[in-house]
């Protein structure tokens, strides 16, 4: 039996009335679902339900408790229970047929300490509360949101499960934390939802995809999705648990860049990119058989614009729906794992797009980015940068370079743009930036996070990698926290990369005058612990393929970029090479499209690749080639003696021994003589010269062995034929 309040007059005051309607109350959980009744004893229950013709309150056994009056006509219902003194479990019944949960009868699912920590700049995993979330409280199934919107004054959760009006679920507001919340009762998996938020003044916003979303529509569209929490049956225990002890200063590590939507796609099904899960079935084979180590991702956090390769990320937290779902991101990896292959992302921290759904002017002020443009836009790509001196923000950042680690298994972040987050000059001219409290050009706030994102990382993640993108001279980079350093475990070499392209590029009649670009690098080679990257930038904007850099006719072309690859391979520092030169690529990576695989019909881009398998196999065999990368003690130029030839020396810590020589003219040396520390076999492990990589075929039948005439001041010496254009490397056996 119900209990009707039809004639019964609101409890509420006509403001209170009006402010609700409005969906303008300062506190919208103070006055709707069950309160104290503000005039006598008992209970009064609300609910402001627009659409709702009649409204019901049932309880748990099912039968029908009361009757609510409307005493607004926009769909304001209120009844009075007297003799109720303790909350309940109840629905409402909605015009005698449907029934539904009230999100306004559940508590607030936040925890203190949480808050806290994010208030205080210091959480790590404010993913697992921020955002969307599967949740189940009192027996009833939903989702629980939160958003932090401090100078926001309504926020509500809008979607496919409210009919996008906002009215329907105005969220709980945390005034000191600035942030809200709601748990909404029946959302299923993959709803759609936004946040629609209203300013301080009032002004209704563009509605905000979540900061904190885990899956989100396909571009162009722009809705944040909710997912269940991670239930992925991982089966790499054995690859984490041995990934925590690897040294990777004296591991092999050669590194596959991809941008995953064209190294190769679907050309029969209208050209769509490869989901994750056939990127596992095509794409692992193929680097497991070249030898590659890792596979370095180029971003894979939502981005609105397929131009921007995903360096201009809107979701964060968000693996890319382009290629699947985040359990489907989270088999790739896996399968990764289960062939021996690491997994690298781009991390991309230092700036974010302006898309009117995304942070920018997240509730009505600069909350994520910087309010000075000085400090907050970005010249160069149009974008905003974050207020590193915001804790919010700090624990923003520090929580999602956790969250790929801890939630996919990522083995480490290569950190994009880093001397744009460095330096508060960057690409500014005077007048155009303003300087730190001490006056310089140090951004003090941005090197705090990079400090405490790289700090928190090895502590958590023992046996992961970050990488720096850092392009200037900053002192440090890969040194310690705790020794003044900013923490990374490697840096990009961009030195490297632009001095031997330089060079490389030169007609070998010039590069006599220019031997300095060749071996500048070794004079800082470990200043810090290096990565040399041929990357997506060297084959873009312009600048051609790796192959069409090179001076030459067809065959010297070739010929130059294989001795260029066995140069880089045999040079001290880890390996990275960008998808396409494997198989030399003869046009300009394009985005849009894949790899020209129709080149391997072709002996010449058949020969590369073959090189670059053997390449890998031969560092990988070689300790000499990869032990002491960091270390000077492993390194050793010889003379060669020859126009335009570099001689060196690689060792390891067993004293193993490899001789490199690189002939970077077109013609052949014979009889060439190179002085050595060591008698013995000298065994000829690669030459790129060989006949099976399109070379000429000259070489050393397999190895020298070393005479005891003695030469350049070492006791033994090797008679060696140098092949035209062709870099050569021997393992000395004793």
């Amino acid at each position: 039996m119900s209990v009707s309040t039809k004639t019964r007059d609101p409890t509420l005051d006509a403001a209170t009335i009006q402010a609700i309607v409005n969906c303008d109350h300062g506190d919208v959980f103070a006055v709707l679902g069950l309160q104290q009744n503000p005039a006598g004893k008992g209970l009064v229950i609300r609910a402001f339900l627009p659409q709702a013709g009649s409204v019901d309150v049932v309880g748990a056994n099912g039968r029908s408790i009361a009757t609510l009056s409307k005493i607004h006509d926009a769909g304001l219902f209120e009844a009075v229970l007297p003799r109720r003194k303790n909350r309940f479990a109840y629905r409402f019944r909605i015009d005698d047929s449907q029934l539904v949960e009230d999100p306004y009868r559940f508590p607030s699912q936040l925890d203190p300490n949480d808050v806290y920590w994010f208030n205080e700049g210091t959480h790590e995993r404010n993913y697992q509360w921020m955002g969307a979330h599967a949740r189940t409280i009192d027996g009833v199934d939903g989702a629980s949101f939160v958003v932090w919107a401090p100078a926001a004054r309504r926020v509500s959760v809008v979607g496919d499960f409210n009919g996008w009006d906002g009215r329907c679920h105005v969220m709980r507001r945390h005034p000191a934390a600035g942030v809200w919340e709601i748990f909404i009762p029946g959302i299923e998996w993959y709803a759609h939802y936004k946040f629609e938020i209203f300013d301080a003044e009032g002004r209704l916003l563009p509605l905000k995809a979540d900061p904190y979303a885990r899956s989100m529509q396909h571009p162009p569209e722009t809705a944040s999705r909710v997912v269940l929490d991670d239930r992925y049956d991982w089966q790499d225990g054995d690859w984490m648990a041995a990934r925590a002890s690897v040294n990777h200063l004296e591991q092999p590590m050669s590194i596959y860049e991809i941008h995953a939507g064209s190294w190769r796609r679907k050309a029969d099904e209208g050209n769509r990119y490869l989901s994750y899960r056939e990127l596992a079935d095509e794409l692992i084979p193929y680097v497991s058989e070249l030898g590659f180590t890792h596979i370095e991702l180029m971003p894979v956090s939502e981005y609105p614009f397929d131009g921007s390769w995903g360096y201009q990320p809107i979701g964060l937290f968000a693996p890319t729906i382009r290629h699947g779902t985040p359990d489907e991101f989270r088999y790739f990896v896996d399968r990764c794992h289960s062939a021996g292959i690491g997994v690298l992302l781009d991390w991309v921290p230092g700036h974010f797009p302006t898309d009117q759904h995304g942070l920018g002017r997240f509730d009505g002020t600069s909350l994520y980015e910087h309010a000075d443009p000085r400090k907050g836009f970005h010249p160069d790509w149009n974008t905003l940068i974050y207020n590193y001196g915001r804790n919010e923000v700090k624990s923003f950042l520090l929580s999602n370079a956790n969250y790929w680690l801890e939630e996919f298994h990522i083995d480490g972040l290569r950190v994009d743009a880093v001397a744009s987050m460095l330096y508060l000059d960057y690409s500014r001219k005077a007048g155009e930036w303003t300087p730190n409290v001490h006056g310089g050009r140090e951004n003090l706030e941005a090197i705090e996070v990079l400090r405490a994102v790289n700090a928190r990382v090895y502590a958590k993640h023992p046996g992961v990698l970050m990488i720096a993108e850092e392009s200037t001279a900053w002192p440090g980079v890969s040194a310690p926290v705790d020794a003044g350093g900013l923490g990374f475990g490697f840096k990009w070499n961009m030195g490297w990369m632009n001095d031997s392209l330089e060079y490389i590029e030169r007609d070998p009649i010039h590069r006599k005058y220019h031997h300095d670009a060749f071996t500048f690098s070794i004079v800082y080679a470990w200043s810090e612990n290096y990565i040399l990257p041929l990357s997506h930038d060297e084959v873009v904007h312009g600048k051609g393929s790796l192959v069409n850099k090179m001076p030459g006719d067809d065959w010297q072309r070739f010929a130059n970029l294989r001795a260029y690859l066995g140069y880089m391979w045999a040079h001290p520092g880890k390996k990275l090479l960008f998808m396409g030169g494997e198989i030399a690529q003869a046009r300009e990576w394009n985005h849009d499209s894949q790899l020209d695989w129709h080149l391997l019909e072709r002996e010449h881009h058949r020969g590369v690749q073959a090189l670059v398998r053997d390449l890998n196999r031969v560092y990988r065999e070689l300790p000499a080639l990869h032990q002491k990368d960091s270390r000077g003690d492993g390194f050793e130029w010889l003379p060669a003696r020859a126009e335009s030839a570099f001689a060196w020396l690689r060792r390891g810590h067993d004293d193993s021994l490899a001789l490199v020589i690189c002939n970077l003219t077109p013609q052949t040396h014979f009889g060439l003589e190179i002085g050595v520390p060591s008698a013995g076999f000298y065994r000829e492990c690669l030459n790129t010269d060989a006949a099976e990589y399109g070379g000429s075929g000259q070489g050393n039948l397999g190895g020298v062995n070393a005479t005891d005439e003695g030469r350049d001041g070492r006791p033994h010496s090797l008679k060696l034929t140098l092949p035209p254009l062709a870099t050569l490397i021997f393992a000395h056996e004793a």
